[in-house]
């Protein structure tokens, strides 16, 4: 097996927990904490995520692919690797002292559980994933987050019963996050020399983590500005309802997310060494198979999301219905522009683009926050969603255009889309001939899955489409090995 589909299979491996267990502590934490429980935990980790960003600059993506340019070097990996980190270290101290003027200095909401979200402030500092996303070593990093991710589930459990342990929620979520940045630190110095950098080692990396940090912080406006705005406009229910519609979202998202983590560090050094056509092809393929997950999650989602809410988190949250509904589009924009991005833009530096389409999305959301959440409170953020990643989406595609036959790749996927519809109106069909039950939500599951897969077989086989000949062809292969 390849070191690629390894990879990707150890990141699918962690993304299937990250669905798996959500599954089993949402709809716990929901009723447990109650729809304002959450909405203040949501709020007070947004506002702490923010300090985290500041402080991260653009050092995650340009991490990344700097160490998997030159991670075949051992000298220009050590040196690589302390001048990102210094950067790193330098901001972080900043940033916890403005966490803490921020704590003692302003008379904040929920002093304790801000108080408490600090550990995650400070388990930034200690974040080096990036070295090991770039040197694609996969297995270290799903291996921490897996054995963490468990025993915080595990904790959740034991000490977590009612509203009152709202605190103690949010020491187990600050503390997993911690221990799981801490771990790392013992794999790294038998990797890298501990060398001495000086400024110019430092400064030419300043420049690119600044560059990348715009768009991280535009970002971030979208994606927790929602729920601070919702926070300060509405109620923290309304955060709770968008918190937990964004959770079903997110969740299988994560598979998605898994292929874009993969192949970064992958593009980046074949791009350093030149195979162009090479990498072309992967994004032609990568189009097909976020569009084929994508189309499934969007509108499977739909298709069970009457019977999901209530069943899932309970009657009190019957307003994420309408909220999963809407998010469900962004899976589509959020899919092709996370194969733009990491794929085409990062590896070939085109920050440019990235930078822009950023800006202009968040922009776009801002704008849209701040006439409709007011008066359609969750409605109106999921709104500025929609808007913003389709924003992001179209303007990254327009830059490339001319290099990249991008919209024509993206053309070949709708006859997934359109199998994606057949299936979502069967689905909620199914729904409707029986009563709200956990027995009716696993069959409509189990039916959209079969319908789903029929479609898609059927097509394959009709129009002989390659991304159906590679499943097979990988199939075949594992049945023909036992």
């Amino acid at each position: 097996m390849t070191s690629l589909k390894k990879n990707f299979i150890y990141n699918v491996v962690y993304q299937m927990l990250l669905i798996i267990l959500p599954l089993i502590t949402a709809p716990y934490i929901a009723r447990t904490l109650g729809a304002e429980g959450v909405g203040i935990y949501s709020y007070t980790y947004s506002v702490a995520q923010y300090f985290l960003l500041f402080a991260m600059l653009g050092i995650s993506n340009h991490g990344n692919r700097s160490i998997a340019a030159v991670r075949e070097d051992d000298c220009k990996l050590s040196r690589t690797f302390w001048s990102i980190y210094s950067i790193q270290a330098f901001m972080y101290v900043l940033a916890i002292i403005a966490y803490l003027i921020y704590l003692f200095a302003f008379n904040v909401d929920n002093k304790t559980i801000v108080a408490i979200q600090f550990i995650y402030v400070v388990s930034g500092a200690l974040d080096i994933s990036w070295y090991f996303f770039g040197t694609e070593q996969f297995k270290i990093t799903v291996t921490r987050n897996m054995i963490i991710k468990i025993a915080t589930v595990i904790l959740m459990f034991i000490f977590v019963h009612n509203p009152g342990d709202l605190a103690k929620y949010t020491v187990i979520m600050a503390g997993g996050t911690f221990l799981s940045q801490a771990y790392l630190w013992t794999y790294i110095f038998r990797q890298v020399d501990v060398v001495k950098v000086n400024w110019i080692d430092i400064k030419k990396h300043i420049k690119e983590v600044i560059i990348l940090f715009i768009p991280v912080i535009a970002y971030s406006i979208y994606k927790l500005m929602d729920k601070i705005m919702l926070g300060n406009m509405t109620t923290y229910m309304q955060v709770g309802y968008y918190e937990n519609a964004g959770k079903i979202i997110n969740i299988p998202m994560g598979i998605i997310t898994a292929l874009g983590t993969v192949m970064l560090p992958r593009m980046s050094n074949m791009i350093a060494k030149g195979e162009m056509r090479k990498s072309v092809e992967y994004i032609r393929i990568s189009i097909k198979l976020v569009t084929v997950i994508g189309s499934a999650i969007a509108f499977g989602l739909i298709g069970i999301s009457n019977v999901l809410v209530p069943v899932y988190f309970g009657y009190e949250y019957m307003p994420c219905i309408m909220l999963i509904n809407l998010l469900s589009i962004t899976v589509f924009f959020i899919s092709w522009a996370n194969v733009v991005r990491t794929q085409y833009l990062m590896p070939l530096h085109h920050d440019k683009i990235y930078v822009e389409s950023m800006i202009i999305g968040a922009v776009a959301n801002f704008i849209i926050n701040s006439m409709l959440i007011p008066k359609f409170a969750g409605v109106g953020a999921a709104i500025g969603t929609i808007v913003a990643e389709f924003t992001v989406m179209i303007v990254q595609m327009i830059g490339i255009r001319k290099e990249l036959p991008i919209f024509l790749f993206c053309g070949k996927s709708i006859p997934y889309l359109v199998i994606g519809v057949i299936m979502q109106i069967i689905v909620k069909k199914y729904g409707m001939i029986f009563e709200i039950s956990i027995t009716t939500l696993i069959g409509q599951v189990v039916v959209g899955g079969v319908v789903y897969c029929l479609l898609c077989g059927c097509y394959f086989k009709l129009f002989k489409d390659e991304l159906g000949t590679m499943i097979i062809s990988e199939i075949n292969k594992k049945i023909k090995r036992k």
